[in-house]
């Protein structure tokens, strides 16, 4: 990364923790007391459009960094060319959302009775309002989801009908596309509402959607995996996650408290990954909330993204097959080494990370806590001992460490959920709270239609060599110069 981008970044980690809750939040402190989240948007809307405003005019011209070959041959990595709100990665703490890291999430933000882990409607409620919400603002975002979640007809029959080898993946974006048939947003934008007004349509889309998709993934689930047996009805004094479960067909309540986390630890990750960057970019284009999330789900989809858990649940499940649930140490080292010969070892390292990723360490606490002598949890934990110094020694390698893929499907097998091709879908309803979140800002802060420049090769060959010739001839020109 050139020194210029590593310096931003250093500087807005290091403001980040005060500037989010000095210039944002507590402008808004009387807000606390409604229940109401769009009432409470309405409110700090108008307070962040002044905020920004102000910021854009005196500095609407002030670079923040540079764009090297590398970068741009490199899938942009390090490029500063998004305004992401709801949440930012540090490379040293990790995902922080709205300034909270994952560990200050578990403590502060609120958890159904009896539960121990934090519910995701607050996790939404922070991601959108910057705030901490109290237990009854959470209990509306319950209340108001479940009021939400009936899946019309058309999508039912639908889900239904599709051959049973489509994938979860398929099948999960078809359902939230055609769900735009009633996008409030769509309609508004043909009534020709003010574009002042888009985020209230963005936000009542957003609400709609995210009520509906833990009954659409597990009708996935169910018509593939438990021969179509009917979902159930969602419970209306139940939390969002225990419906979900329910309607999965699973009753432990570890396993709840599990999909609590789960849906919390994996729902933004800033917004350069594909997921995130993709509803950004179709959100741009005034497309409707269902279209933008369904065009996220097939980026999030996509090998390199949303199916790494999977493929670290592949790879030790043959390191099992061939060196046994209880090996030696030294043995996981031979084969890690042996991997390493022609590939790499899925679960460890990340983009942007360089230490433990925060959402491994909560999974891994809750795996000592809940599973603690189960033999995959076991070998989970000896790849943390041995792995990042193979790595390590390696010398290329900047991230030597697991990140949150290299845990999450050991503990989802340990509850009885083995089928492998489903964990992108729970990733998808779980990556649905940051995008839409962020989408509402977008909308209230006017954001415009995303349009980078790009070039050929022949074009930036020229580029560069126009650069290169013109400083060749300042330099000529200066040697020339007679001295004094």
């Amino acid at each position: 990364m050139p020194l210029a981008s590593r310096s931003l970044v250093r500087l807005i980690n290091s403001t980040l923790r005060t500037n989010t809750l000095i210039g944002f939040q507590l402008k808004c402190s009387a807000s606390t007391q409604t229940t109401d989240l769009k009432e409470v948007l309405r409110e700090l809307i108008p307070k962040e459009q002044e905020r920004v405003a102000a910021f854009k005019k005196e500095h609407n011209n002030t670079p923040i960094g540079q764009v090297t070959v590398d970068m741009i041959y490199g899938g942009m990595r390090d490029i500063n060319g998004l305004v992401y709100e709801t949440s930012l990665l540090d490379a040293n703490e990790g995902i922080r959302f709205r300034g909270k890291t994952i560990e200050e999430c578990q403590a502060e933000l609120p958890r159904a009775k009896g539960g121990e882990e934090p519910l995701p409607e607050g996790l939404f409620w922070l991601l959108a309002t910057s705030q901490i919400p109290t237990q009854e603002q959470v209990d509306w975002v319950t209340r108001e989801w479940n009021n939400r979640a009936d899946i019309p007809q058309h999508v039912v029959t639908m889900l239904n009908n599709f051959p049973a080898q489509l994938h979860p993946m398929s099948q999960f974006s078809a359902a939230i596309t055609v769900l735009n048939l009633n996008s409030k947003f769509a309609k508004a934008y043909s009534d020709s509402v003010p574009k002042p007004r888009y985020w209230e349509y963005i936000y009542e889309d957003s609400m709609d959607l995210i009520a509906k998709l833990p009954t659409i993934a597990a009708i996935i689930y169910r018509n593939l995996y438990r021969d179509g047996t009917a979902v159930g009805a969602i419970d209306p004094k139940k939390d969002w996650s225990w419906n979900f479960s329910t309607m999965l067909g699973y009753d432990n309540k570890y396993f709840v408290d599990l999909l609590r986390l789960y849906l919390t630890i994996h729902s933004d990750h800033e917004g350069g990954n594909v997921s995130a960057h993709t509803s950004h970019l179709v959100g741009s284009a005034l497309s409707d909330p269902y279209l933008s999330v369904a065009a996220a789900m097939n980026g999030l989809a996509g090998p390199l993204h949303g199916l790494a858990n999977q493929e670290v649940l592949i790879w030790i499940t043959k390191l099992v097959e061939k060196i046994g649930k209880t090996p030696t140490d030294e043995q996981i080292k031979q084969y890690v080494l042996d991997t390493l010969k022609t590939s790499v070892v899925p679960g460890f390292g990340h983009a942007v990370l360089r230490k433990t990723d925060p959402r491994y360490t909560c999974q891994r606490e809750f795996a000592l806590k809940h599973l603690p002598n189960d033999s995959m949890f076991k070998i989970v934990s000896q790849l943390y001992k041995v792995v990042p110094p193979i790595l390590g020694d390696i010398g290329k390698i900047r991230n030597p460490w697991p990140n949150v893929d290299a845990h999450s499907g050991v503990l989802l097998q340990f509850y009885g959920m083995k089928e492998m091709n489903f964990y992108t879908v729970l990733f998808g309803v779980s990556r649905a709270l940051g995008v839409l979140a962020q989408m509402i800002w977008s909308r209230a802060l006017g954001f415009p239609l995303e349009r980078p420049k790009s070039f050929s090769t022949d074009g930036l060959m020229a580029l560069i060599a126009e650069r290169e010739k013109a400083a060749a001839e300042k330099k000529a020109a200066a040697d020339d110069k007679p001295k004094a």
